[in-house]
């Protein structure tokens, strides 16, 4: 099977920007566009086959159909002919909702067929950028609805400063919100579920505030207190550095100045590469290079083995 490309989907939001369309090159008079889908198989949002032998069909239809040769054996035996991670890219104008997604357990309880446990790579930030990941002050889960009533629960939460090149990792249960002035790469379960906790009071076109779903998140929430909830890693030339590795999805980055050939002969997961910054090439065996810039997103199916990219590039490699 080919690399495969996918026709992004793009989701107008109350609080999206301009910075989606420069990044990926789009020409359209949409406005706020807050996020682009670089790959799902969420149901009623899956992202199409964009030419190639597969071209015009959905993912999970791709999936049926090869079954283990596009996922992996041991995947396909795990989700089926659901297509397992979502990756989509993030542009925050203004600040986004502060809310909780379940873990798998607690999704289960409340008849949901997924948790949702997502990580986010920072890309362009403007100066003052900044984001919320997880709790600075002790709560349960009486308190925290109390400062939800009280519109203060955004003084018990952790803020952070962000730069190109932060990433976290929020597992769920873990209360979060992208701030203004962030741009960034998400990668997650395949899950569209998220309870809102606070949306600063704002108003739709319609005048109406967006529902919350306080009762729902306080079941979800992690209430513990942890040491640092950015994920540290030191950036390195010209080799993978794996920023995240559970049970859902690993990724590493990589800074490539140089031809590098990724082998995965050893591996038996598709393949997602999403390149974050510069641009270069993609290439397999027996086929023409693929152009490979920032803000596109490749899939290589599980029975390709080996791909060289060819930089200068920065890209996430993401597998099950």
């Amino acid at each position: 099977m080919e690399i495969l490309r996918f026709k992004p989907l793009l989701k107008q939001t109350i609080w999206g920007g301009e910075k989606l369309k420069r990044l990926k090159h789009i020409d359209t008079p949409m406005e706020h566009i807050g996020e682009s889908w670089e790959l799902s198989g969420v149901e009623g949002n899956e992202t199409i086959v964009d030419g190639g032998t597969y071209d015009g069909m959905k993912l999970n239809e791709l999936v049926a159909t090869m079954k283990g040769e596009l996922v992996g054996e041991d995947n396909y035996r795990r989700f089926g002919n659901e297509f397992p991670l979502l990756v989509k890219f993030i542009d925050a104008c203004q600040d986004l909702s502060i809310q909780v997604h379940p873990d798998d357990e607690t999704a289960r309880r409340q008849g949901k067929p997924h948790g949702k446990t997502e990580m986010w790579y920072a890309l362009d930030c403007t100066p003052d950028a900044r984001l919320y990941c997880g709790l600075k002050r002790q709560l349960t889960p009486e308190t925290y609805k109390q400062m939800v009533a009280e519109n203060n629960i955004m003084e018990a939460l952790a803020c952070h400063e962000v730069k190109a090149g932060d990433m976290f990792f929020i597992p769920g249960g873990r209360i979060h919100s992208i701030g203004a002035g962030c741009l960034v790469a998400e990668i997650q379960q395949t899950s569209d579920v998220t309870y809102r906790i606070y949306d600063y009071n704002r108003h739709d076109s319609q005048g109406n505030t967006r529902q919350l779903h306080t009762k729902e998140a306080a079941e979800c929430i992690d209430y513990h207190i942890y040491d640092d909830y950015r994920m540290p890693y030191q950036p390195m030339t010209n080799q993978g550095v794996p920023i995240v590795s559970c049970p859902y999805f690993t990724t590493a980055v990589y800074d490539l100045t140089e031809p590098m050939l990724l082998d995965y002969s050893e591996l038996d997961s598709f393949v997602i590469l999403t390149c974050v910054s510069g641009s270069g090439k993609i290439a397999q065996p027996g086929h023409a290079p693929l152009a490979f810039e920032a803000g596109q997103t490749v899939l290589l199916p599980a029975t390709l083995k080996e791909v060289t990219v060819e930089g200068p590039v920065r890209f996430l490699e993401t597998y099950v």
